[in-house]
This record gives C-alpha cells, structure tokens and sequence, in this order.
C-alpha cells in the first residue's frame, strides 16, 4: 500500500496542475476560469499531496507494521 501512496502522490498533484493548466482562461467568465480560486486550490493540496507521500514512503519501510497497543510502548 505504502508504494500505491508514493506513486499516487505525484500523480494527483500531476492532475492538479493540468486542469489549473487547462481551466485558467483569460476569456472565461465562470470562477473556474480565474487563476484566485486555482492558487487556493494548489496551495491547500499541495501539502495534502506531499503529506500523502511521505506516509506512503513510512508505510512502505515497515513503520507502522506494528502499532504500540498502549502509550506506555511510545
């Protein structure tokens, strides 16, 4: 699972950048079409997509294999 989350992190933020590529028009008259609404997009997601990577690359070593059954095994 670890290795699905390390490659899926990449690519949604891939699908991100193409329809902000793709939907940011200067003739467009609808929000989608203004480039505001697209930077508060990428700039919350963008963390969001790293984040996800990083627990992918930590699941894939192993680190959550076994989890403390108690905060005394922290």
């Amino acid at each position: 699972m670890g290795l699905v989350l390390m490659i899926a992190a990449p690519v949604i933020f891939y699908f991100l950048i193409n329809g902000a590529i793709k939907n940011i028009s200067a003739t467009g008259t609808k929000d989608i079409n203004k480039p505001i609404p697209w930077v508060v997009i990428i700039s919350i997601f963008t963390p969001i997509s790293v984040g996800l990577g990083i627990f992918g690359y930590y699941a894939f070593k192993g680190e959550y294999d076994q989890l403390p059954k108690s905060s005394e095994e922290i």
